[in-house]
Protein backbone atom coordinates (compact mmCIF):
# COMPACT_ATOMS: atom_id res chain seq x y z
CA UNK A 1 0.00 0.00 0.00
CA UNK A 2 1.24 3.73 -1.04
CA UNK A 3 2.51 5.81 1.75
CA UNK A 4 -0.02 8.89 2.30
CA UNK A 5 2.05 12.34 2.13
CA UNK A 6 2.47 14.22 4.67
CA UNK A 7 0.40 17.19 5.15
CA UNK A 8 1.87 20.37 7.20
CA UNK A 9 -0.19 21.58 10.02
CA UNK A 10 2.16 23.87 11.51
CA UNK A 11 -0.10 26.61 12.11
CA UNK A 12 2.35 27.83 14.64
CA UNK A 13 4.37 29.61 12.43
CA UNK A 14 1.79 31.56 10.23
CA UNK A 15 0.30 32.66 13.60
CA UNK A 16 3.39 34.16 15.00
CA UNK A 17 4.66 35.91 11.84
CA UNK A 18 1.20 37.81 11.98
CA UNK A 19 1.32 39.00 15.47
CA UNK A 20 4.90 40.02 14.84
CA UNK A 21 3.87 42.20 12.29
CA UNK A 22 0.43 42.96 12.92
CA UNK A 23 0.34 43.11 16.96
CA UNK A 24 -0.84 46.85 16.64
CA UNK A 25 -3.66 46.20 14.78
CA UNK A 26 -4.20 42.57 17.16
CA UNK A 27 -3.79 45.13 20.07
CA UNK A 28 -6.69 47.06 19.25
CA UNK A 29 -9.41 44.56 17.98
CA UNK A 30 -8.92 42.63 20.73
CA UNK A 31 -8.32 45.06 23.59
CA UNK A 32 -8.71 48.39 22.20
CA UNK A 33 -8.20 50.02 26.35
CA UNK A 34 -4.33 48.39 26.32
CA UNK A 35 -4.08 49.73 22.98
CA UNK A 36 -4.94 53.25 23.91
CA UNK A 37 -2.28 52.92 26.72
CA UNK A 38 0.58 52.10 24.46
CA UNK A 39 3.51 54.45 23.38
CA UNK A 40 3.10 53.34 19.54
CA UNK A 41 5.73 55.70 18.56
CA UNK A 42 8.51 53.51 20.08
CA UNK A 43 9.39 50.68 18.79
CA UNK A 44 7.82 46.67 20.44
CA UNK A 45 10.50 44.33 20.77
CA UNK A 46 9.44 40.63 19.94
CA UNK A 47 11.19 38.64 23.23
CA UNK A 48 10.64 35.11 21.70
CA UNK A 49 14.13 33.80 23.18
CA UNK A 50 13.00 35.36 26.54
CA UNK A 51 10.33 33.15 26.21
CA UNK A 52 11.73 30.35 25.17
CA UNK A 53 14.24 30.37 28.29
CA UNK A 54 10.79 30.72 30.63
CA UNK A 55 8.09 28.19 28.79
CA UNK A 56 8.29 24.70 28.81
CA UNK A 57 8.71 22.48 25.66
CA UNK A 58 5.34 20.86 25.14
CA UNK A 59 6.12 17.04 23.79
CA UNK A 60 3.22 17.16 21.81
CA UNK A 61 1.95 18.62 18.57
CA UNK A 62 1.32 22.15 18.50
CA UNK A 63 -1.97 23.60 18.72
CA UNK A 64 -1.56 27.02 19.35
CA UNK A 65 0.94 29.93 19.22
CA UNK A 66 2.32 31.74 21.77
CA UNK A 67 4.66 34.80 21.01
CA UNK A 68 6.06 37.53 23.63
CA UNK A 69 6.53 41.18 23.56
CA UNK A 70 8.16 44.23 24.84
CA UNK A 71 6.11 47.50 24.76
CA UNK A 72 6.14 50.84 26.24
CA UNK A 73 3.43 52.28 27.75
CA UNK A 74 3.01 55.97 27.19
CA UNK A 75 4.04 57.13 30.90
CA UNK A 76 7.20 55.52 29.94
CA UNK A 77 7.00 52.14 31.76
CA UNK A 78 8.11 48.84 30.14
CA UNK A 79 5.61 46.22 30.09
CA UNK A 80 5.72 42.68 28.40
CA UNK A 81 2.57 41.31 26.68
CA UNK A 82 1.82 37.52 26.26
CA UNK A 83 0.11 36.85 23.65
CA UNK A 84 -1.72 33.06 23.20
CA UNK A 85 -3.51 31.78 20.55
CA UNK A 86 -5.08 28.64 20.62
CA UNK A 87 -6.69 26.87 17.71
CA UNK A 88 -8.48 23.62 16.88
Amino acid sequence: MAKRPTINRDFDSPWKSALHFYLPAFILFFYPDIHADIDWTRPYEDLDKEFQKIARRAKVRKRHADKLFKVWLKEGTERWLLIHVCFG
